[in-house]
């Protein structure tokens, strides 16, 4: 019988979407094949400290609950970098064996190079986008930069650092972009400090608003369109799900209520309603978009479709959401792929690429 694998399902983290990863974790761990896999949970606080968590009862099924606190239900990890057997070690020395790691902390830290820069000295094959694909993946005003000088339509924007706030004029940014705006933390996800704004009071608040999440905000025109959401994975080769499509009911817009705590908040509907022509366009442009940006393993490609049936990238999420019904998996499980081994395939994939690497020249 072939020997397991084992997994480090890496989850929490500092950023505003701590919860979303913890639910992330759950579904993953109750639904990775462990025919195939050991997996051992691995917790990062908010304060950034790694803890080595035996049982995963603790972990919420659902946004809205009490949030518990990781230090509470793990033991304390040291981390070693570099080639070695051995990259975590529990505080009483005894060392966690890891042979891949599969991160799924989302939002800062987690989804924007930084902590793909660990896993990376640590030598050892993870899940998900490298370091640069994942920071400028994260960063809209770096990817939207990309992406326009690529030649792929992303909405109009401008972007502003918190030093610019008592330079940032209202008539002039409406003639640029139009009345209706989305002002957005450049590093951000799940929709966190997203306001959509339509007079001044609610321009000057939201720029407040975005301004506790990041340093640099960008500020975009409303289009008017479709939302559309397609899924892509590989590394050398990626491949395209089916196409979803979101219809917020009762919010502005598809906002972290909308997604997380209202139960009808969004109408989702997989596959949407396309014709043949506009749906391989759609999953060209996702593919493009992924590997323009550098991207491998997994990734969601947002977009909208408008009447006159262009194409406009909204972003890219290089760790999108992992609960069981979240639209990445449900994409794939749309497209014949069942959640369970949608989880293998990346797995592979993460095995396939740093087997790829390794054999690289490095300078000595």
């Amino acid at each position: 019988m072939k020997e397991k694998i084992n997994i480090g399902l890496i989850f929490g983290g500092p950023s505003a979407e701590h919860e979303i990863s913890l639910i992330s974790a759950k579904n993953i761990y109750q639904a990775i094949d462990k025919e195939l896999y050991n997996i051992y949970l691995i917790g990062v606080t908010r304060q950034g400290d790694w803890h080595f968590c035996p049982e995963p009862s603790f972990l919420p099924k659902k946004a809205g609950q009490d949030v518990p606190d990781i230090k509470d239900h793990g033991e304390p990890l040291l981390l070693k970098l570099g080639k070695s057997e051995n990259n975590l070690f529990k505080e009483n020395g005894a060392p966690l064996k890891i042979d891949v790691f599969f991160p799924i902390i989302h939002g800062t830290c987690g989804e924007d190079g930084t902590l793909q820069g660990v896993l990376k000295l640590m030598c050892k094959p993870y899940v998900g986008p490298n370091t640069l694909g994942s920071a400028v993946g994260m960063d809209k005003d770096i990817m939207k930069r990309i992406l326009i000088q690529a030649g792929i339509k992303t909405a109009k924007y401008t972007s502003v650092v918190k030093n610019d706030l008592g330079h940032i004029h209202y008539e002039e940014i409406i003639k640029q972009l139009g009345t209706t705006l989305f002002i957005k933390p450049s590093n951000s996800g799940s929709s966190i400090g997203v306001s959509r704004v339509e007079t001044h009071e609610e321009f000057n608040n939201a720029l407040n608003h975005a301004f506790e999440f990041d340093n640099k905000l960008i500020i975009e025109e409303g289009i008017n369109g479709r939302e559309l959401e397609c899924a892509v994975m590989g590394n050398d080769n990626p491949k395209a799900s089916q196409i979803g499509e979101i219809t917020p009911t009762g919010h502005a817009f598809y906002s972290y209520e909308s997604k997380y705590l209202d139960k009808k908040g969004a109408e989702l509907k997989i596959p949407a309603e396309l014709d043949e022509k506009t749906k391989n366009s759609i999953r060209k442009i996702a593919i493009d978009t992924f590997k323009i940006l550098n991207c491998e393993g997994l990734a969601r490609v947002d977009v909208f479709l408008t009447k006159d049936q262009q194409i406009y990238v909204n972003e890219i999420n290089t760790l999108p959401g992992f609960t069981s019904i979240s639209m990445y998996p449900s994409l794939w499980k749309a497209s014949g792929i069942e959640y369970k081994n949608l989880i293998t395939e990346l797995i592979e994939y993460a095995i396939k690429r740093f087997n790829r690497d390794k054999k690289l020249k490095i300078i000595q």
